[in-house]
């Protein structure tokens, strides 16, 4: 006995669908939308708590913690000496300036000018180069006389002990002594001489021939250097001890006592430390 087939129940139609016809172009079928996502539910036993946004904290992991801990650390430091490193440069730049201000008032009241100084007159003994022991060892004996001019109204000047004073030929140093210690007021103009002498002295055999030459030719040229320590006083106050440099290029006609100066030039210095 064959089995019967019954055919499967259609889905029911809607009445627009009933409406539309297969030859209505204008009726465009609507697509169909997924259903709602529905929201997990838990599983028995746990429990699900609300907590508003603003009321949740994160707390982060203890390695993270620590590295945010030495970033701030790092951070402030920083700040601190970058706070620091500009209070000093404010220092000093009011430093600077108060002392612009000070160098200022103190040149407008004293109006200070460089002393200047000079080779008046030079005495050589112990030096001849027409003997014919001139090649030997020679004991010379400079006296040099010295103008030392002190130009301020308000300023004086103490020469103090442990001075120099050379005499130079080319880089041969021929004799040497020292400044006598003086006080020189404002305002002064100070001669004083110095006896520089030399025992022992060997000039090499080009300086021997240089020397006899600028006999010949009577200029002979000469180095006078003098370093001395000194005091400045403006006012009631004295200063700390500075040096005065001077160095003079003098041309002699001769080297004897009766040398005569053809030419001359002095340069000054000072160190202030």
């Amino acid at each position: 006995m064959a089995d019967r087939v019954h055919p499967r129940d259609s889905p029911p139609v809607s009445a627009e669908s009933q409406q539309a016809s297969p030859q209505d172009s204008s009726v465009v079928p609507q697509p169909l939308r997924p259903p709602p996502s529905e929201k997990p539910v838990p599983s028995p036993g746990t429990y699900v708590i609300k907590i508003p946004k603003d009321q949740v904290y994160r707390v982060p992991p203890a390695e993270n913690a620590r590295r945010y801990d030495q970033y701030t650390r790092r951070k402030h430091s920083r700040s601190r000496f970058c706070c620091c490193c500009c209070w000093l440069l404010g220092l000093l730049f009011i430093f600077v300036v108060l002392l612009g201000i000070a160098a200022g008032i103190f040149y407008l009241v004293f109006r200070p000018e460089a002393p200047k100084y000079s080779i008046e007159n030079i005495a050589v003994r112990g030096i001849n180069v027409t003997s014919p022991s001139f090649d030997a060892a020679i004991s010379p004996e400079f006296n040099v006389t010295v103008k030392a001019d002190n130009p301020n109204d308000k300023i004086g000047i103490y020469y103090l002990k442990d001075s120099s004073a050379e005499v130079f030929y080319n880089d041969a140093r021929l004799c040497n002594g020292a400044l006598p210690a003086f006080h020189q007021p404002s305002n002064n103009v100070t001669v004083f001489g110095m006896v520089l002498k030399g025992n022992g002295i060997e000039l090499s055999s080009e300086d021997q021939r240089s020397l006899v030459g600028s006999q010949t030719k009577r200029k002979v040229p000469l180095t006078v250097s003098i370093r001395a320590p000194v005091r400045i006083k403006v006012g009631s106050v004295k200063t700390w001890k500075i040096t005065v440099k001077v160095d003079c290029d003098v041309t002699v006609n001769e080297l004897t006592a009766q040398a005569k100066i053809v030419s001359k030039r002095c340069d000054y210095k000072v160190d202030l430390w």
